[in-house]
Order: structure tokens, then C-alpha cells, then sequence
């Protein structure tokens, strides 16, 4: 990976990605490590895998062969225990179909209801070079859905360091201080930071 290939457009980190509010959340976080962040909206295929990491990888390949550019790309999973992982890396697909009230039916009268998010944040530069970053956030899953705020799962996912309140009813500020996305993401940064340091 050659540094040319990292920084075509010097601290900007391009954010691949559909979905408008996992952006907003990126552009606040990186703003902190005086990283500017610009949306990609790209179509990739969406494969199917076991592995968060192996999806990130493979959509990350796919945008920056297609647009010659560095890229970030981030997935992200809800794992709940008592229902043996699920939905896990299909996640996306079980929200577009059941959604959060479906997960609620699903776990309906169970008390263990100790769940965690996993992201991965995958960067990939023409030359097919990627490097993974990842975070993960620990809670439980509430009884109702709770908060205005975030989008997806958030509404049912309380993390152990949020004081009881929900992913959806915190601020993005607030969130990022407890989220998977947020982790992966600091850690993307502080590499991606240290990088441009070292070619400049």
C-alpha cells in the first residue's frame, strides 16, 4: 500500500455507504481527529456470510476497484445470546423484514436478554490492500422500544456503559461515546492519522 494511494485527497477519509445516518455518526467521530469525511454512495453486491468481517471486506473491495479511490466501508451486527447469535451478521436483512418489533416477539417472556453490537470498519485503497478495524458494544436488549433517535436496532439495544438509556435515545455525540461503530472507528482513525504523519 503506497502512501500516494492513501491520501489522493489528503485527510479525507470516503465513507461508502447507503445509509445517511451511519455517515452522520462517522463525519462527527473522525471530526475529531481533524479527519474530513465525504460520502460514497456506491452499489455492491450485498453477499451473505457468517463472518461481519468477510462482508466488509468483500464490499470494500468491490467500491474501490469500481471507483479507483480509498475507501471506508462498515458493517455491523447485533448478536443476541439467547437466541444463539442471531441476528448476527444478517442483521440488515432481519431488520428490512421483521424489524424491532419482531426481535421483541422473538424474545417474548425470556429473561436472559444479554445481547452485544459488533462493527467492522474495512479500508481498502485501488491496490486491493485491506486493513479491518473493529469495536464492540455489550448491553442487553430492552422490553419495549425506547428513544427517537438512531435508526436500525437502537431503539432495543440498551449498552452496559449508557446508564439504562437505549442506542436511540441518546444524542450522536452521546452515542459515540458508547457504540461498536464509534470503537471501530476511533481505531480506523487513530491508524489513518498516524499514516498520513508518517508521509507528510
Amino acid at each position: 500500500m503506497t502512501p500516494k494511494s492513501i491520501f489522493p485527497r489528503g485527510r479525507v477519509a470516503l465513507f461508502a455507504t447507503s445509509n445517511v445516518h451511519k455517515f452522520m455518526e462517522a463525519r462527527l467521530l473522525l471530526a475529531d481527529y481533524n479527519v474530513a469525511a465525504a460520502l460514497l454512495k456506491v452499489k455492491t453486491q450485498e453477499i451473505q456470510d457468517d463472518s461481519i468481517e468477510n462482508i466488509a471486506k468483500a464490499s470494500a473491495l468491490e467500491t474501490a476497484e469500481k471507483c479507483n479511490l480509498p475507501v471506508i466501508v462498515e458493517d455491523a451486527g447485533l448478536f443476541i445470546e439467547a437466541l444463539g447469535g442471531f441476528p448476527g451478521p444478517y442483521s440488515s436483512y432481519v431488520y428490512r423484514t421483521v424489524g424491532t418489533g419482531g426481535i421483541l416477539k422473538l424474545m417474548n417472556g425470556l429473561e436472559k436478554r444479554n445481547a452485544y453490537f459488533r462493527s467492522v470498519v474495512a479500508f481498502c485503497d485501488p491496490e486491493n490492500s485491506v486493513k479491518c478495524f473493529d469495536g464492540t458494544a455489550m448491553g442487553r436488549i430492552s422490553q419495549k422500544e425506547r428513544g427517537g433517535f438512531g435508526f436500525g436496532f437502537d431503539p432495543i439495544f440498551k449498552p452496559f456503559s449508557g446508564r439504562g438509556k437505549t442506542f436511540a435515545e441518546m444524542t450522536t455525540k452521546e452515542k459515540n461515546r458508547h457504540s461498536h461503530r464509534a470503537q471501530a472507528l476511533r481505531k480506523f482513525a487513530e491508524w489513518y492519522v498516524s499514516a498520513f504523519r508518517r508521509r507528510f
